[in-house]
Formats: C-alpha cells, sequence, structure tokens
C-alpha cells in the first residue's frame, strides 16, 4: 500500500486535525484517512433539470427540496384544523 506524505503542514492545522480527530474518537492516521475517503466519494446525482452543485455537503436538503417532497406526499392541504393563530392566543390567555 502506498505512502503519502505531507511536509511543512503549519502547527495550528496539525493541532486542529489531532482535535478532530480526538473528538471523533480516532487516530490521527484514522482521521486523516476518513478525510480522504470523504474527499473522493462521488458527488450524489442531481435530479434532471436541476443543476445546482452541492459543494460537498451530505446530508443536507434545500427549502426546495423539503417542499416538493412534501407536495409529494400531501398533495392537498389540511383542511379544518386549528389555526395557529387561535393556539397562540389560547396559549397565550391561559397564562
Amino acid at each position: 500500500m502506498p505512502n503519502l506524505s505531507i511536509k511543512e503542514v503549519p502547527e495550528e492545522i496539525a493541532e486542529a486535525l489531532r482535535q478532530r480527530a480526538a473528538r471523533n474518537h480516532r487516530s490521527l492516521q484514522g482521521e486523516l484517512m476518513a478525510i480522504l475517503h470523504e474527499a473522493i466519494r462521488p458527488a450524489p446525482a442531481s435530479p434532471p433539470g436541476d443543476e445546482r452543485k452541492l459543494e460537498g455537503r451530505r446530508g443536507t436538503r434545500t427549502i426546495e427540496d423539503l417542499a416538493r417532497e412534501s407536495r409529494v406526499l400531501y398533495p392537498e392541504p389540511v383542511r379544518g384544523g386549528p389555526l395557529a393563530v387561535d393556539i397562540v392566543r389560547a396559549d397565550r390567555d391561559s397564562r
């Protein structure tokens, strides 16, 4: 297996990596390997027509994505439920 080496790493970066490794219960070597694995992971495919870039973020969805999913799950709005203003008013008046 090949070895990689990074020379002249600034002390503040090395310390930040050591702290990150400790937070993740890894050795420095294990943390660096995890960072490399994340860096080479292919980006998730965007739906057709969606040209946005996720910029390496994983597990994040935009408000547009959430709204689209909500419309699929609940195509019709909920009717007949209590209004938020009435709930807040009742709570406020009960004090």
